[in-house]
């Protein structure tokens, strides 16, 4: 039996398949929706987890050697994101918002030249501000052009605006499907610091290319609040994770999956049986209490440790339901 464990697929295929696909398997029924919720027996399909790396955690160091650390640690998908080093010694955005299409779409098959599907963009803009609207469309239009299906945007720490916020994404909502790429909405404390708020945005927006994305070390570090109840009242409109664990002790920080307070198994398991495609981002592959890394090996490591502990995790979760438990 195969785990839900993208094994990739060819991009000639993901092009012909997800406009007709992505729309269609967006939404459960209500009862299927109702029983994901509430951790009930009824399941779809085995979510079919991608399981990425963003090129955040290379941060420090250049863009090349942040893809070929990524592909060296086991993956074979990859998150834009967000500045690098390069070796002039400068800090450069991996895509910056006045870049046309074409840039974009040289990066992806850079990415894909070494073995690497990119899965995702952040907007690097909250979607309140002042050109938050024509950022969104200029980003849109970028990751079309790199084959990426999602854009990331989240609000300001200190909240943003509803009003402005429904209003720009119902807006927004028909570009992206003309595009097919899908918009994830992540938690950032303020007002949309929980995934129910972002859910509750969503829901009314109404349109199946604006959804969720998930961040529970997000949800813990700005809010101090357990993700586990709240991941429950949003997974129906879960479309990706941006992964990342946090600790309340004996320091409060964030940190690599499994190395932190929040339990995988619990925050996966209302989305581990959905029929959906789910990339599973890893933002924060640190160890809490010592010092990051220098060299960009130790950074390779941690990747590798990464992806290792949440493959073990899935196939924890959808062979335990196999077997009937």
């Amino acid at each position: 039996m195969s785990w839900g464990l993208d094994s990739g697929m060819s991009r000639r295929d993901c092009l012909r398949s997800a406009a007709a696909g992505l729309a269609s398997m967006v939404f459960a029924t209500d009862s299927r929706r109702a029983a994901l919720a509430d951790g009930g027996k009824e399941k779809l399909g085995p979510t079919q987890f991608q399981l990425a790396c963003m090129t955040l955690p290379y941060a420090a160091f250049s863009l090349q050697r942040a893809l070929t650390g990524i592909k060296s640690a086991g993956f074979r998908y990859v998150a834009w994101g967000t500045s690098h080093v390069e070796a002039d010694g400068k800090r450069v955005p991996v895509m910056a918002a006045d870049a046309a299409p074409s840039v974009a779409k040289e990066l992806g098959q850079r990415c894909r030249d070494l073995g690497l599907e990119p899965l995702m963009l952040f907007a690097g803009i909250y979607p309140e501000a002042k050109d938050g609207f024509e950022v969104h469309k200029r980003r849109i239009e970028q990751a079309a052009a790199a084959g990426i299906r999602q854009l990331l945007t989240f609000g300001h720490t200190k909240g943003g605006n509803r009003a402005v916020w429904l209003e720009r994404f119902k807006a927004l909502a028909p570009i992206a499907q003309d595009h097919n790429v899908l918009i994830v909405v992540k938690q950032h404390g303020g007002e949309t610091g929980t995934g129910q708020a972002c859910a509750e945005i969503t829901r009314e927006v109404n349109h199946p290319f604006v959804k969720v994305n998930y961040d529970a070390g997000n949800v813990m570090d700005y809010l101090d609040l357990d993700p586990l109840p709240d991941i429950k009242k949003c997974a129906d409109e879960v479309h990706s994770f941006c992964i990342k664990d946090h600790r309340n002790f004996p320091k409060d920080e964030d940190c690599g999956p499994g190395l932190g307070e929040i339990d995988h198994y619990k925050l996966l398991s209302p989305v581990a049986f959905t029929g959906r495609t789910m990339p599973l981002c890893c933002e924060n592959i640190f160890a809490p209490l010592v010092a990051r890394p220098t060299k960009p090996e130790d950074v390779d490591d941690l990747a590798r440790r990464a992806r290792e502990y949440l493959e073990i995790v899935i196939r924890g979760l959808q062979t335990n339901s196999a077997n009937g438990a």
